[in-house]
């Protein structure tokens, strides 16, 4: 059994020594880790190089030809640098806790693997020093983990640092255009055609700090983002709507003749449900049950495809 660990850096010098050594320590020890660098300017380049030197399972995979790609093609660079069975996404500012891969690849041994298949946890929300802020993101942030297709068409619960793809997942990812992000659109690719597993523990420490790209909901951004006011929320809201749109017509215009009719129909049916009428739109929300994971934002995406408020397209 091969298993790949991918990791993308940009400009991680802080954090990036902790994360390697927390791969280290893992209770499974047989993997490959990729590291591909995405136009640092910091000495993040130098710690790779140092952990390549001592550690012959490290590998820097683009050490002579540094260039700028982005999150998600450097990503799929990555998973098609080179071929594994299994493939897990590694961030360069966590904490990965010590049975991490042994959890995940335990659990593969459950299901069928011919078929694509994704396998996620839970995490620990935690600071820059690793002081636990939130025992369960999954809980906090969207509620319950997304296993289905209909959840997953509208709302992510994958986080790309505690996923496990397999190699028929891998060989599906072909695209990179007008997808919101790599980890959404794999657990939307895995729900569509094979399947998306949730383990429900925690195997990572998802730190929070000042130069996170993304990160968790917390309650200063929470904070943030409602001192934007009402009009650009529901804007935002839209756009995100679209996007999810996009990024499911990818899976239809590509996997057609693989996608069972239910799940074609309900996919058919999202993406261009705000293009029509208000009688329409209830048919279609009450139909095929579109929504979100918890009930705050149920109310605000239903309204908002509902009355098409802020729609500017």
């Amino acid at each position: 059994m091969k298993v790949n660990i991918v990791m993308s850096t940009y400009n991680g010098e802080k954090y990036l020594a902790e994360q390697i050594e927390s791969i280290q320590n893992q209770t499974f020890s047989d993997w490959t880790l990729l590291i591909r660098d995405d136009g640092s300017t910091d000495s993040t380049v130098e710690t790779i190089k140092k952990y390549v030197s001592e550690d012959s399972r490290i590998k820097f995979i683009n050490e002579e030809e540094p260039k700028n790609l982005g999150v998600i093609k450097s990503f799929y660079s990555l998973i098609k640098y080179n071929k594994a069975d299994y493939y897990f996404f590694s961030d360069q500012d966590d904490y990965w806790l010590p049975e991490k891969l042994e959890i995940a690849l335990t659990e593969a041994k459950k299901h069928d693997n011919s078929k694509p298949m994704m396998y996620y946890t839970d995490l620990k929300v935690v600071d820059r020093d690793l002081k636990v802020l939130n025992e369960s993101m999954i809980k906090s942030q969207s509620g319950h983990a997304n296993t289905k297709l209909i959840q997953e068409l509208t709302e992510n619960s994958v986080t790309g640092g505690v996923s496990m793809i397999n190699n028929a997942l891998a060989d599906k990812w072909t695209v990179t255009d007008n997808i919101i992000m790599h980890d959404w659109y794999l657990a939307l690719l895995a729900s569509a055609l094979g399947e998306l597993v949730y383990i429900d523990k925690p195997t990572e420490l998802y730190r929070q700090h000042d130069n996170n790209v993304l990160g968790a909901r917390t309650l200063d951004k929470k904070f943030k983002i409602l001192r934007e006011g009402p009009k650009k929320i529901f804007t935002r809201y839209w756009t995100l709507i679209h996007q999810s749109q996009d990024q499911a017509e990818i899976i239809v215009k590509l996997f057609s003749d693989q996608i069972g009719d239910r799940d074609k129909e309900l996919i058919e049916n999202f993406v261009d449900i705000d293009k029509k009428s208000f009688i329409e739109r209830f048919k279609r929300l009450i139909k095929y049950k579109y929504t979100k994971n918890q009930k705050k934002h149920i109310i605000v995406f239903r309204a908002l495809i509902l009355f098409n408020l802020y729609n500017k397209e």
